[in-house]
């Protein structure tokens, strides 16, 4: 399918994809005479696990340097897996941090609504 397609398919536009692959996020994709990018079903899975992995807050850098290990062959398992390990780590640090924020906010809004029902009930008397 040509790029328009994919963009379409993904939820993104044909300059992401050019960016994806021109970055190295995803491997380069098949070309058709004249150039034509051609995407195939293995192009559609790296862009969506790209797409997850980047609103989930992996680094470009570290997705780049997973494609690249992936592009070398298995020998490179172990490395990429190693970068999966590390980068989840990070993740269930700021889940941690975001969990706490919440219960700090859940607190907040609590005592607020502890005051504004003081309030309310002085002026019903």
């Amino acid at each position: 399918m040509n790029i328009s397609e994919a963009a379409r398919i993904n939820g993104v536009t044909p300059a992401t994809l050019r960016y994806y692959e021109r970055e190295g996020l995803i491997p380069p994709v098949t070309r058709k005479n004249g150039g034509v990018r051609d995407y195939q079903q293995d192009d559609l899975g790296w862009i969506e696990f790209v797409k997850c992995m980047r609103s989930a807050g992996l680094s470009v850098e570290s997705l780049i340097e997973y494609t690249s290990l992936f592009r070398d062959g298995t020998d490179t398992a172990e490395e990429r897996k190693n970068i999966l390990i590390r980068e989840r780590d990070l993740l269930l640090l700021k889940y941690k941090e975001i969990g706490e924020t919440i219960e700090r906010l859940n607190g907040k809004i609590k005592s607020y609504e502890g005051d504004l029902r003081d309030s309310e009930q002085s002026l019903s008397h």
